[in-house]
């Protein structure tokens, strides 16, 4: 049996550019898809967020016309609720890296409003890339290579990368009013290899230990990937 540490974003709100908070948090999907395939394969699963507070759903990725239907929606909900970890997280500053096989991090707008910025993030994630075991980021959650950053140079330079693309955002209608663009921030201040699939479609990029994936439906890929990797 592996554990998995899950890297969750405490955030609640995405400040915008005209200074409107933005309800966001961790997307549904991208929690709960890799958590049900993990636990289900024997892993465990352990929730680190910043400062330890209890992640926060964005509530848009449980309507039924974002989840695939009411089923779908239904389902996410049940994983999220059944997912005892996700009420106990451990703070990031207090995170032994060696206790675990495996990171992930799951998306949604959170992570743009705290992960990208967290000094704890950055350190968890440079120490886990240098360590050639799997590191596994999705859609929004690359915004956290951004902390990683010293002196303006970043361990993930170079690296083959996805994120949630500029173009997602245009056609969520957030781009005009967001303050950075991910896409654009990894690849001017990171220097990462940028590469992305279609839009909406599952997209995954590996490089080394590195496993990245492009929007929601890439994280049930990326789980996936890691479960072959772990096994």
């Amino acid at each position: 049996m592996a554990r998995v540490l899950f890297i969750v974003s405490g955030a609640r709100y995405w400040v915008l550019k005209d200074g409107t908070r933005y309800a966001t948090g961790y997307w549904a999907e991208e929690f709960a898809m890799p958590y049900k395939k993990v636990t289900e394969a024997g892993h465990e699963v352990v929730v680190a967020t910043p400062d330890g507070v209890i992640p926060n759903v964005d509530m848009m990725s449980l309507r039924p016309s974002m989840a695939g239907g009411e089923e779908g929606a239904l389902e996410l909900e049940a994983i999220i609720r059944s997912a005892e970890v996700m009420r106990r997280p451990l703070k990031l500053s207090d995170v032994r890296l060696e206790d675990y096989d495996a990171v992930y991090l799951p998306g949604g707008h959170g992570p743009m409003a705290d992960l990208a910025f967290d000094a704890d993030a950055g350190r968890l994630l440079t120490a886990q890339l240098a360590s050639g075991r799997p590191l596994a980021i999705v859609c929004h959650a690359p915004a956290s290579m951004l902390a990683t950053r010293i002196h303006g140079e970043s361990p993930f330079k170079g690296y083959r990368v996805t994120c949630f693309t500029d173009e997602e955002e245009e056609a969520v209608g957030l781009a005009p009013r967001a303050p950075w663009l991910l896409e654009t921030e990894l690849k001017e201040k990171v220097g990462v290899d940028f590469s992305r699939g279609p839009i909406w479609e599952p997209y995954m990029v590996e490089d080394r230990n590195l496993i990245t994936g492009q929007n929601p439906h890439s994280a049930g890929v990326l789980a996936d990937r890691l479960l072959e990797i772990l096994k």
